[in-house]
């Protein structure tokens, strides 16, 4: 938004440059009235945004978004306040709750992501972790008026101090009101200081504060530097009470893969069996930057990514993100399981290893190292006081996130781990701060017992309240892999191991049906957070279990192979119980089960409004059948998607090949679409690698993917090699979406 270019405009947007651009070499703190007492007004943050070159204020108003200025962040916000979304330019970080700088009250956190008022002076600014211990500032939706005396706040200058430690305020009368801005003027000589830009401009209603504008530019008469002659209080404020519904909307706003921290979604697709510098199978990921800016290729002959390009690495066939530094940037997480692993002068063929590729402004691999995770060596040393072990396949399966008090975790599957003498009993690694810890059935109040060939961490998943880990290869009493899930909190036991919530088979009584051999329960799992119905966040867990081995009885047949999927809610509590029990069979639910359809081979779930009560409007779960035959083309698969609550013929979508949903291309045999799928809050991720020549992947809005029950079908996106950048070559592109 440009200035006003009246006399009096001209004049304040002439020190907005000095309030916000001038270099202050301690931090500043805030408007010339008196300092507040300890505790008072803690929703009120000070921004301390490149390392002391620039100071601003803001409030909080929702547990992971500050509202501030726009100006803050802009490059010159006296010629254009104009501020690229994504992760702020400077590294910003934001002091709240800590009235007394000198103190240790409050939090202290990273801005990962700015997101600018399309015509104002204001900002939202996302916090790298939720503030759970000061209560955000209500938001006014009635407009200052004129006469009205308003308080306003800040860690800018005072009267005698360029850096003072204690947050301040004082009293402006409102001179007048227009479409955006909020004139006043400061009493008792009071005045707007630099520092104080984008502070709160508060009334008191009921003793409680309301949130009205936001300080934004001033002629700072009596502020520490300025000239003697310059006598006005007058300042102008940025309304805020008319922006509570874009407020609202932008912090609702589900956090989507932004790898180069631009504000666009970007998404990873793995190629694990492409060709690299003649070495088959050695494995690529094809990045696709969002916003139009290119893709790119990592593979491990890249000076950035550990190891090096051997035939059958398969790098890529797992991918998993997060933000594992906590800087607005996306990172990948690389499972590479079949990576030969050489100790000493043993070489433990298909020992596995992960990695992390850091995301950065320009792109994966122009920012931090990567980090290498290998069992006995790599750069984590929990993982160098394991050992790597011939098939183990460390990194079989991947699962990242951020827990509920959005501290970032990863978690690593590795089937084939011996457990003493006992071949393939499986484990996983849970990695989350300083925690480094192995995860498995050997681990006290975790069900059952290591067993050869039980495969335990075959598949992972986790939410901001849990993690899960399937065991498909699990024996139930003598029914051979029948399997098991086991599911986890994030906070740790008396044992150091993440607290177990529940271990359990197809015997348990929330599970319908009955453990039977090859059932293969567990062979794919996923989880999402869910808030229920009375709960002020997402405090509880959604998870779904595909069975893919279960055999279903068809009026006096019996469909071997033909698959299901459970449903589950995971409360706060830890209380597991039944949500849904899906396949072929119930009632309604489009298609009919059939020898080999392997329903549920591959299951992933998404919420795409997170902070929102879960509803059928919300959640989705989206199946793959990947042995489904249409028509005479045996294999062609399809995808079928339902809401994971109640009846599951009341919600299903029915996905294949060449229909309305964006899912391209033809049926056709052996194309087994629904093995591969991936899952953001906006997008339904389909691979159908063993198309010709190359694969192909898509992206389709879960509003096609459902139907319309999430949202409005909306145009798909075809990621195919050859096309829009990506180069004509690769192996089975589409096997793995990060």
């Amino acid at each position: 938004m440009q200035r006003p270019h009246t006399a009096r405009a001209a004049g304040l947007a002439a020190l907005t440059a000095a309030l916000i651009a001038a270099p202050l070499a301690v931090p500043a703190h805030a408007v010339t009235g008196s300092a507040e007492a300890e505790g008072s007004l803690a929703f009120t943050a000070r921004l301390d945004i490149g390392n002391g070159q620039r100071a601003c204020s803001g409030a909080l108003v929702d547990r992971e978004w500050l509202l501030t200025a726009a100006s803050c962040f802009a490059d010159n916000p006296a010629v254009s306040l104009a501020v690229p979304a994504g992760a702020p330019k400077l590294k910003t970080t934001a002091t709240i709750g800590r009235t007394d700088l000198t103190t240790a009250t409050g939090v202290v956190r990273n801005v990962v992501e700015v997101v600018a008022h399309p015509s104002r002076d204001a900002a939202l600014v996302r916090l790298n972790r939720p503030v759970t211990t000061v209560a955000p500032v209500a938001i006014s939706a009635t407009a200052a008026a004129a006469g009205e005396q308003l308080k306003a706040a800040g860690y800018g200058r005072t009267k005698d101090e360029w850096a003072p430690l204690k947050l301040h305020s004082g009293t402006f009368t409102v001179d007048a009101v227009n479409a955006a801005d909020v004139n006043v003027t400061g009493q008792g000589g009071v005045s707007v200081c630099a520092g104080d830009t984008g502070g709160p401009v508060l009334r008191t209603v009921n003793g409680a504060a309301q949130l009205v504008a936001v300080n934004s530019r001033s002629y700072q008469a009596g502020c520490f530097g300025i000239d003697a002659t310059v006598t006005s209080t007058a300042a102008v404020d940025t309304r805020v009470d008319d922006l509570r519904a874009w407020v609202g909307a932008e912090t609702a706003a589900p956090v989507v893969n932004d790898f180069n921290c631009d504000g666009a979604e970007d998404v990873a697709i793995g190629d694990p069996k492409a060709t690299v510098g003649g070495d088959a199978n050695a494995g690529v990921v094809r990045v696709v930057y969002g916003g139009g800016k290119g893709t790119a290729e990592l593979n491990q002959d890249q000076a950035y990514v550990p190891g090096g390009a051997e035939a059958s690495d398969w790098f890529g066939e797992a991918l998993a993100t997060f933000d594992q530094n906590e800087d607005g940037c996306t990172d990948l997480v690389v499972g590479v399981p079949a990576e030969d692993i050489t100790v000493g002068s043993t070489t433990h063929a298909d020992a596995g290893s992960v990695q992390i590729l850091y995301g950065a402004p320009g792109g994966i691999g122009t920012g931090r190292a990567a980090t290498d995770h290998v069992q006995g060596l790599g750069d984590v040393a929990a993982i160098k006081g394991s050992a790597s072990e011939a098939g183990d396949r460390f990194g079989h399966a991947v699962a990242a996130g951020h827990t509920a008090e959005g501290e970032p975790y990863l978690l690593i599957g590795m089937p084939g781990e011996d457990l003493g003498t006992v071949a393939n009993a499986g484990s996983a690694i849970y990695l989350r701060g300083s925690v480094n810890v192995a995860v498995n059935q050997d681990k006290p109040g975790y069900a059952g017992d290591p067993e050869a060939n039980d495969r335990f961490g075959s598949a992972v998943a986790g939410s901001a309240n849990h993690i899960v880990i399937g065991t498909p290869g699990e024996a139930i009493g003598t029914e051979k892999d029948a399997g098991g899930v086991q599911i986890s909190k994030h906070a740790l036991n008396t044992d150091k191991v993440p607290a177990p919530v529940s271990g359990f088979d197809q015997d348990a009584e929330f599970v319908s049906g009955g453990a039977e051999p090859g059932d293969q329960f567990g062979a794919s799992v996923a989880a999402v957070e869910y808030r229920p119905s009375g709960a002020a966040t997402a405090t509880d867990t959604v998870v779904a279990i595909g069975s893919p081995g279960e055999d279903l009885t068809v009026g006096t047949a019996n469909k071997a192979d033909a698959g299901g999927v459970h449903t589950l809610r995971v409360s706060a509590a830890g209380a597991v119980t039944a949500a849904s029990n899906v396949q072929q069979e119930v009632t309604d639910v489009a298609g009919s089960a059939e020898t080999g359809d392997k329903f549920g081979s591959k299951v992933v779930l998404a919420n795409t409004a997170p902070r929102s009560v879960g509803s059928a409007s919300t959640l989705a779960l989206a199946v793959g059948i990947p042995g489904e035959a249409l028509g005479s083309l045996a294999g062609a698969g399809a995808v079928q998607t339902f809401y994971p609550f109640g009846g599951a013929g009341a919600h299903d979508h029915w996905i294949q090949a060449g229909d309305a949903s964006g899912l391209g291309g033809a049926p056709a045999a052996g194309h087994a679409v629904g093995t591969w799928l991936g899952a953001s809050a906006t997008s339904l991720y389909v691979g159908v690698p063993n198309a010709s020549p190359y694969g192909a992947a898509y992206a389709l809005p879960w509003g096609n993917a459902t139907g319309g029950r999430t949202g409005a079908a909306t145009a798909a996106t075809t990621y195919k090699p050859g096309t829009n950048g990506l180069p004509a070559v690769g192996g089975q592109f589409g096997r793995a979406f990060g």
